[in-house]
């Protein structure tokens, strides 16, 4: 068993008594676990969890033994408060998710909320993360944003919904994260190849940190020739697509569209904010803009 120091030897830090302590988990590989995220699961009086038999596998491998309670979408709410009841008592939990950070395209925002609503406190453990891994090695698709990006977890199942986020994708500067299940694969990948043109690059992160990782950087006429390798439709994804152009932006009038659709509802600055962070308009452009938009409406 791995003996774990004293977190008195890393940092000094206090552990406060009835704290609902978010733990983020290795997405694959065991050994991604922080020295912190051990300390805190020795030290709570009890474990919640996405699934007891997996993170029990966890669990055993560095010899830790605690109460557990399955807390998942199911049951969210109904568990939510046996766990409160916990805190009441003054006991540390923790919750974990399946891997990576919970809440985040994962159970547990629901909880959080709960515990939150309730005055107990939420402590964030952080540790490995699928969409700060891709980040880390999309350089220049990354750069080229200076360093912005957005997350959208899972893309919607409807068709329509689909359509649109696909839509808001292909015309962001900035680059997108998202995730997909290997049932929709396919198909999601096929229709953002008949979308995009072939200047856009999209980085593809297949069972990151795990044995069979692998990263893969395509442009839209290659998306075919990769899906036909059944080996590449396998597994857990995560995709970085580059953001559009800048000037090809502004010239398709889609920042435009956007500030017509919610000028009614947002005053000119916050208007001014989602024109900036959506499009990559410069403050004064994006304002500019808002306020064409707005005088146009009266």
């Amino acid at each position: 068993m791995l003996e774990i120091p004293s977190l008195d030897a890393l940092q000094k830090q206090d552990f406060p008594s009835a704290s609902l302590y978010v733990v983020a988990t290795p997405i694959g590989n065991l050994g991604d676990i922080t020295l912190r995220a051990l300390h805190v699961l020795n030290l709570v009086d009890g474990i919640a969890c996405e699934d007891k038999r997996h993170s029990l596998l966890l669990l055993k491998h560095y010899g830790i033994s605690k109460p557990m309670m399955a807390i998942h979408e199911h049951n969210e709410l109904e568990a939510s408060k046996k766990l409160i009841d916990r805190l009441k008592a003054g006991e540390r939990w923790a919750y974990l998710s399946d891997a990576g950070t919970p809440g985040v395209s994962d159970p547990g925002a629901r909880l959080v909320a709960e515990v939150q609503k309730n005055g107990y406190r939420t402590i964030p453990i952080p540790g490995a993360s699928a969409l700060t891994a891709v980040l880390s090695i999309a350089g220049g698709v990354l750069q080229a944003a200076h360093g912005q990006f957005q997350f959208l977890g899972f893309l919607p199942s409807s068709k329509n919904e689909m359509e649109e986020t696909l839509r808001l994708m292909i015309e962001s500067p900035i680059p997108t994260v998202f995730y997909e299940s290997p049932h929709r694969l396919t198909k999601t990948l096929t229709r953002l190849s008949e979308l995009l043109s072939n200047d856009r690059r999209l980085i593809i992160g297949r069972e990151l940190s795990k044995k069979f990782e692998s990263l893969f950087l395509l442009r839209p006429n290659e998306i075919s020739a990769w899906l036909d390798n059944p080996n590449h439709l396998k597994g857990e994804f995560v995709f970085v697509l580059e953001g559009v152009d800048r000037k090809i932006v502004i010239e398709s009038n889609a920042p435009l569209r956007l500030a017509q659709l919610l000028s009614k509802q947002l005053s000119s600055k916050d208007l001014s904010a989602v024109l900036q962070s959506m499009y990559g308009l410069q403050k004064n452009e994006a304002y500019e803009l808002a306020l064409a938009v707005k005088k146009g409406d009266e």
